[in-house]
């Protein structure tokens, strides 16, 4: 099982770390690692590993057997011993931007008050998928409100239930196609504001940036039908 370093820091950018696997198809597992595996609509991090006497580049991220992440190397170089140790380093500027993306994706859940049937994330954009009947009435209101709650500069933080909780208070979850992980015994929420002014509180095992004001103008693209009643609503990084 590899540690999951970027759970508690998602700023990280920079960590060492022992080698303690290959896989077969030449996928580096580490005890710990700051890359964020492909998952709940986020893309795995690509970045770098060094060590003593070589260098490799990483295309992405995925999620392996019982709890492994796997980094998966962008051309089939020479890889690190096992046992040894690597610096990691992410491609920092995409992975924050994939952060900016999900943390608006949240605040767009909450000026869209309707079920998530899905959601996908990317440097530059990203979308929610909605059980929407009809299309909304008035965008251009729902993007000046989206940048209003962004504005706000609400802290986010994140915070720990057990599954029972969860299960008590089924309203938490959003996401109608995907269900938060269970059975670890504890669900991670991630809230944005605080106390009465807690603008969005909901299961997920993303990353986040700190701020709301680091999430910058976004704008609401186009709104696609797909299905009877389904709706897709794109969200772009105006920088």
């Amino acid at each position: 099982m590899s540690k999951p370093l970027f759970i508690d820091d998602a700023y990280k950018r920079d960590a060492s770390a022992d080698v303690f696997a290959v896989t077969d198809e030449g996928g580096i597992i580490l005890d710990e690692t700051i890359f964020y595996p492909t998952g709940g609509g986020q893309p795995g991090d690509s970045g770098t590993l060094t060590w003593a006497g070589g260098k490799i580049d990483i295309a992405t991220t995925v999620k392996g057997e019982g709890g492994s992440i796997i980094l998966v190397p962008a051309e089939p170089n020479p890889l690190p011993p096992v046992g040894g140790q690597v610096i990691q380093s992410l491609d920092w500027e995409r992975r924050h931007r994939h952060m900016r993306v999900h943390t608006a994706l949240h605040l767009l859940s909450v000026v869209i008050p309707l079920p998530v049937t899905g959601g996908s994330i990317g440097a530059d954009k990203g979308r929610l998928d909605f059980d929407m009947p009809e299309a909304p009435e008035d965008k251009a209101e729902l993007e000046a409100t989206l940048n209003k709650l962004i504005a706000c500069d609400f802290e986010i933080s994140t915070e720990w239930i057990t599954d029972a909780e969860l299960a008590a208070n089924p309203g938490l979850v959003k996401t109608m196609s995907v269900q938060p992980p269970k059975g670890a015994g504890r669900v991670r929420l991630v809230r944005i504001g605080e106390g009465e002014n807690t603008a969005d509180l909901q299961p997920c095992g993303g990353t986040h940036v700190r701020y709301t004001s680091e999430i910058g103008t976004v704008r609401l693209g186009k709104v696609e039908k797909k299905g009877k009643q389904n709706r897709r609503v794109y969200l772009h990084l105006e920088n």
